[in-house]
C-alpha cells in the first residue's frame, strides 16, 4: 500500500505545475487510468470468454432440452461441446476475478487517511459528501464539486443502463429455457449501474474519484470490446 501511495505522491509532484492545488486529485485520476490500462489484457480475456459462452449458449440450451431427463448424459454432452468448440466453462470468469484484488487495493488506498490535506478545488479529498453538505450545503464550494461528480456518474450509468437493456433484449437470460428469477434479474441488472451514485455519496472524495474514473473507463472499455455485439443488439431492438 505504501508503495502505491508513494507512486501517487510522485505523480502528484509531476503534475503540480499543471494542476497546482488539485495535483493530487489529478494524480488519482491518472494513476487509476494507468492501473486500468495495465489490467486491460485481463478485460480482453474476460470479454473473449463471455463472447465464447454467448456463442455456444443456443447449443447449450438445445442440449439441456434434449437431455432434460438424463443429467449424466447432459454433463457429458456439455463437456463434449466445450471441447469441440474449444471453450472453457470458466472462460471469462477467472480474468474478472483476478481484477478484484487490484480494484480493492486501489479503493483502500484512496479511502484511507493518506489523502487527507489535499483538495479538489474547494473539496478536501479526505471528506465525504456529508461533510460538504455541512459546510456550505448542496450548492456550496465543496457541494458543487460533488454535483459535478454525480452528473458524470449519472451520465455513465445511463449509458450503461441503455447498453445493458439492449443486450438483454437481444439475448434474454433464459435462452429459451425456464430460468427461475430470470425476469427479476433482467429487470434489476440494468439498474445496478446507478449504484455508483450511492458509493460516491458515502466514501471519501479521493475514493470517489477512483470509483468515478474506474467506472467511466469500464463503461467505455466494454462498449469498445463488445461493439460488434452491441451493434447487433441495437438492430435486433429496432426490429
Amino acid at each position: 500500500m505504501s508503495v502505491f501511495a508513494s507512486l501517487v505522491e510522485r505523480l502528484a509532484d509531476l503534475l503540480q505545475p499543471l494542476f497546482a492545488t488539485t495535483a493530487t486529485a489529478a494524480a488519482i485520476v491518472v494513476f487509476t487510468l494507468l492501473v486500468r490500462l495495465a489490467i486491460h489484457p485481463l478485460s480482453r480475456a474476460s470479454a473473449r470468454g463471455q463472447k465464447a459462452r454467448t456463442r455456444i449458449a443456443p447449443q447449450l440450451a438445445a442440449l439441456r432440452e434434449k437431455h432434460a431427463k438424463n443429467p449424466e448424459r447432459l454433463r457429458k454432452a456439455i463437456t463434449e461441446l466445450h471441447a469441440r468448440e474449444k471453450v472453457s466453462p470458466f472462460a471469462g470468469i477467472l480474468p474478472a476475478l483476478l481484477q478484484a484484488p487490484a480494484f480493492l487495493l486501489m479503493y483502500h488506498l484512496f479511502a484511507g487517511d493518506r489523502m487527507a490535506g489535499h483538495t479538489l478545488f474547494a473539496a478536501p479529498l479526505g471528506d465525504r459528501w456529508a461533510d460538504a453538505l455541512g459546510d456550505g450545503g448542496v450548492f456550496g464550494p465543496a457541494g458543487v464539486v460533488y454535483l459535478v461528480l454525480f452528473a458524470l456518474v449519472a451520465a455513465v450509468a445511463t449509458f450503461t443502463y441503455r447498453r445493458t437493456k439492449r443486450q438483454l433484449a437481444a439475448q434474454p437470460l433464459d435462452l429459451g429455457q425456464p430460468t427461475p428469477g430470470a425476469g427479476a434479474i433482467a429487470t434489476i441488472m440494468p439498474l445496478l449501474s446507478f449504484a455508483t451514485l450511492i458509493t460516491v455519496a458515502v466514501v471519501p472524495l479521493a475514493a470517489a474519484l477512483y470509483v468515478v474514473t474506474s467506472t467511466t473507463w469500464a463503461a467505455a472499455e466494454r462498449a469498445f470490446l463488445f461493439r460488434e455485439e452491441e451493434g447487433a443488439a441495437a438492430v435486433a431492438t429496432r426490429a
